[in-house]
């Protein structure tokens, strides 16, 4: 028998384990890099990419789960970045819009930056929480990052355009009914940050046979080895407007939820 739900917290490094029940399994990605002294699930077993975490990020681990793991209802968050239902404290907001007058943003920032653990562990999105909103709504993401201008223009300006052209001759030879939604999608200024998502299991195997056929092609027909310090990246920063555009494509009923994001984490 299945297990009903399991949300993976993707780490790249040993670290603190937040005491968040049977639901939350910690993931230690790119094991391949010879970390050691991680107690928990890592990704260079079985049917696994991690040797190329340099490149794919915490997209090794999330490959990993699904080659090597079955539930009804999967996720993946990172060891610093958790979803929550609650709502930021007013005084957050204030203190945003006291230092930022002039970047009037759409509600809600999508993370709530904190330090003390003790107090918002119980923040973090749980098993009844998470099965009530997927009987209502296909996916959970993270709020929605809108930027001043087009994903197509932030893209250029953090990396190199080449990479959206090949993606956009990929999705034209093998996925066709996809074209006219990405250049949307990059004329447009909305991104789902963070490769972060939660799903059921028919809407999550198909998402994931989709996103990586068109990043193995991506990797097939490039040279990894020309990208350089942050932008060896290159797949991760790819999974995140692919994700994006995937859930709007497929027209499905997103719920965004805040995320806790963790400064410190010393209980």
């Amino acid at each position: 028998m299945l297990e009903s739900i399991k949300l993976y917290i993707l780490y790249y490094k040993s670290g603190t384990i937040l005491p968040l029940g049977r639901i939350y399994e910690p993931l230690l990605c790119g094991n391949g890099k010879g970390i050691e002294d991680f107690p928990y699930l890592r990704d260079d077993a079985g049917i696994q990419i991690s040797a190329k975490n340099e490149f794919y990020s915490e997209l090794t681990g999330i490959y990993w789960v699904w080659k090597n793991t079955s539930q009804e209802i999967t996720g993946f968050c990172h060891y610093r970045r958790y979803f929550t239902c609650r709502q930021e404290p007013w005084y957050y907001r204030l203190k945003y819009f006291l230092t930022h007058p002039f970047n009037v943003q759409r509600g809600p920032n999508p993370l709530i930056y904190v330090n003390n653990v003790k107090k918002y562990t119980d923040w973090i999105l749980n098993q009844n929480e998470a099965e009530c909103i997927l009987e209502e709504n296909d996916i959970i993401l993270p709020r929605a990052r809108v930027f001043r201008y087009s994903l197509k223009k932030h893209y250029r300006k953090y990396h190199s355009a080449v990479d959206l052209e090949l993606i956009e001759k990929i999705l034209a030879e093998s996925h066709p009914e996809y074209v006219s939604t990405w250049r949307n999608v990059l004329d447009g200024n909305v991104l789902y940050a963070n490769n972060m998502f939660i799903l059921k299991s028919s809407l999550y195997q198909e998402f994931m046979a989709w996103w990586f056929d068109v990043l193995f092609r991506f990797e097939s027909r490039t040279d990894l080895e020309s990208y350089i310090g942050y932008q060896r990246r290159i797949l991760g920063f790819l999974g995140e407007r692919l994700l994006t555009l995937w859930v709007i494509h497929k027209g499905l009923k997103i719920k965004e939820l805040q995320l806790l994001y963790f400064k410190k984490l010393k209980k």
